[in-house]
């Protein structure tokens, strides 16, 4: 049994493998297997959720496992129980819980501690660790490879891009430029984690706040919404500050390589907001293949928790 709760605790052996195993569930490859069978996992689920719900429950079903689906409202967390008694009569019934919250990691880490019950994060406050599986299984997929592959990140410094950048800094030869408005990048902390951990691997990842200095011929281009599960803003005129960093097909054409540039985005999108219509349904893009990834990220993620592989 493993817990996942970030990419930082990834090797990049094991980050590399579960890339591959998401690729190979993309292809069909043991699709009559079932290494689940027997296993139950709790979803809890305490915000909204359309590609990665679905996706960590197709995947289970997929993999032979069972589920049950907790809502916000369901466990006693509400009423005063702590995180950590939770985890421990949970414990007792699943053997995988995968959850999403706006709170902080440190949530997961608690109801880890139990360690007989794997904990999966399927997104918090500070990372979107299965999204950057996802993410580095459709550039692998388009590109056919990962090495001497430059992402552009252009948006907030989101747990997202914060996923992005811990993988990123994992993979020999990647290159990652994350281009945000002025106090919207990653977390200094998480940035200068990334930049250490790129230089140890041969990887590079770099963050500017000038979009006059945008990298030229990069493979992919990256956004996200700018209002991360709707949470809002402290500044009152932040629109104004990230309108600038709209993808365009002028943006496009700008940084795009002579062979052609991907264009990715997690969704949901805020069409006219963060990308245009020309840019998400154009033949750069491929992030409704993209979407589909999470399932297959997903069924990676659960089966290398729960099987030991």
């Amino acid at each position: 049994m493993r817990h996942f709760i970030s990419i930082n605790e990834l090797d990049p052996d094991e980050l590399a493998y579960l890339v591959e195993q998401s690729l190979a569930s993309a292809r069909g490859d043991g699709e009559n297997a079932h290494p689940l069978a027997g296993k139950i996992i709790g979803m809890y689920f305490r915000r909204s959720s359309t590609r990665t719900r679905t996706g960590f429950t197709v995947a289970a079903l997929k993999l032979g496992a069972q589920i049950i689906a907790y809502g916000p409202n369901d466990l006693q967390i509400i009423t005063g129980e702590t995180i950590h008694d939770t985890g421990r009569v949970l414990a007792n019934f699943l053997d995988a819980l995968v959850i999403r919250t706006n709170e902080s990691v440190d949530e997961m880490r608690a109801l880890a501690e139990q360690n007989r019950m794997a904990i999966i994060n399927a997104m918090s406050e500070n990372e979107h660790p299965t999204q950057a599986i996802a993410d580095l299984a459709t550039i692998r997929e388009a590109i056919g490879r990962l090495n001497d592959v430059h992402v552009m990140y252009i948006g907030e410094g989101n747990n997202t891009a914060v996923a992005l950048a811990l993988a990123v800094s994992r993979v020999r030869g990647m290159s990652l430029t994350l281009v945000t408005p002025t106090g919207y990048g990653l977390p200094a902390a998480v940035l200068a984690k990334a930049q250490k951990t790129a230089k140890q691997n041969g990887a590079d990842v770099f963050q500017l706040h000038d979009l006059s200095r945008l990298p030229k011929g990069v493979d992919i281009v990256y956004t996200t919404r700018w209002q991360t599960m709707g949470v809002p803003k402290p500044d009152a005129d932040w629109k104004a500050k990230f309108a600038p960093y709209c993808v365009t097909s002028e943006l496009m054409a700008e940084v795009s390589k002579p062979s052609g540039t991907y264009f990715l985005h997690d969704l949901p999108a805020i069409r006219g907001s963060e990308v245009l219509d020309e840019v998400l349904d154009g033949p750069q893009s491929i992030a409704f293949r993209q979407a589909r990834h999470k399932m297959t990220s997903a069924m990676a993620v659960l089966s290398w928790c729960l099987t030991g592989e």
